[in-house]
């Protein structure tokens, strides 16, 4: 529980610290996008700040700097003058500046004309620097939980793996009845690496301290999740599951009578193939930033709404999401091992006779 409070007050001090500094208005729809993006350091609050490396490869190599160089010019824009070059940050892409530029300048539409982005960015981000944070954790736990295992060696588990264990056989049914029983074996080691990844990445978006990072809510990395799912289930797939996509009514019918219904279903069944890792990215991508942008826009009612009792109820509004982002946290992992436990099933399904 503290550490949904400590996510309320870190919150609430950045917010108001926004709200009362400067003569800028105060945009709450914007800062709740920007609390969900990604970021080149991990922002506590406007007077804490942890830098992050920025590691770029340019036209003249690589060239790497601290994400704290990033100073203001006059036209209040985040540059950096790094081996002869100038760098430029914009809603955190990094542009480089053409030679000679003394600042950046846009055109009609808000493009930059005299800067080109970066596009081979190999920056250690706030979401990476979470991902190696959840590397790390899951290591951890689970080196120890081996350990206690086999230095106890008794089928009760003691410390740790009294946690681990259940959710390893979680994990394990959830193999059992999705995929074939002489099958799921080859593909347990794979569900629990992406179950426990997608939990301990949304616990740590809980986490105030490090800036509440949006890993498992970045588009990318929810991209890379379904794209492995996607690889290990074309890889493993048999001659059923190309058969029921290929001729879904089997014997049922004469060929002439398919014909006409396999023009509609065939472009189905050929969609469904890279629906189904579509769905998977964007149910896990759309549920963990939802669920960012409506806390920190509960927390920024207190700053719209001076008065009455909106702001009042905005704190029990945001302990309340605070605490079903647990249950949040622990579903969509469940979700997304279930579904690409599914999909894994269904392709290395034998023929039934």
């Amino acid at each position: 529980m503290k550490k949904f409070f400590g996510l309320i007050l870190a919150t609430v001090f950045s917010l108001s610290a926004l709200a009362s500094g400067g003569d800028k208005e105060f945009n709450a729809a914007e800062h709740a996008i920007h609390h969900a993006l990604d970021a080149h350091e991990i922002h506590i609050a406007d007077a804490i700040t942890i830098p992050l490396p920025v590691i770029l490869w340019t036209e003249n190599g690589l060239v790497m700097f601290m994400s704290s160089e990033f100073h203001h010019d006059d036209s209040g824009h985040h540059i950096v003058e790094k081996d002869g070059m100038s760098f430029v940050k914009l809603h955190e892409k990094i542009y480089q500046l053409e030679a000679g530029a003394h600042g950046i300048e846009f055109d009609a539409e808000g493009h930059p004309t005299n800067a080109k982005k970066i596009t081979t960015d190999f920056s250690i981000t706030k979401n990476v620097f979470a991902m190696f944070l959840v590397a790390f954790f899951l290591l951890f736990v689970f080196i120890k939980s081996a350990k206690n295992y086999k230095k106890h060696d008794t089928l009760s588990p003691k410390g740790i793996a009294k946690w681990t264990e259940p959710g390893v056989v979680f994990v394990q049914d959830i193999a059992k009845e999705n995929i074939e029983a002489d099958k799921f074996r080859k593909f347990v080691p794979y569900l629990l690496t992406l179950f426990f990844f997608i939990f301990f990445g949304n616990l740590l978006g809980l986490i105030p301290f490090i800036s509440n990072p949006n890993m498992t809510g970045s588009i990318s990395i929810t991209i890379l999740l379904a794209a492995i799912t996607f690889f290990i289930q074309m890889k493993n797939s048999r001659k059923t599951y190309w058969l029921h996509i290929v001729d879904p009514l089997g014997n049922s019918m004469p060929l002439i009578a398919k014909i006409p219904l396999y023009v509609i279903l065939l472009p189905i069944e050929i969609a469904g193939i890279f629906i189904k890792p579509i769905a998977l990215l964007i149910r896990l991508f759309a549920n963990i930033t939802a669920g960012h942008i409506i806390v920190v826009s509960l927390i920024a009612i207190i700053f719209v709404q001076t008065s009455g009792w909106w702001g009042f109820l905005s704190v029990p509004m945001t302990l309340f999401i605070s605490v079903l982002e647990l249950l949040v946290a622990f579903l969509q992992a469940y979700i997304f091992t279930m579904l690409a436990a599914m999909y894994i099933g269904s392709a290395v399904e034998s023929a039934h006779h």
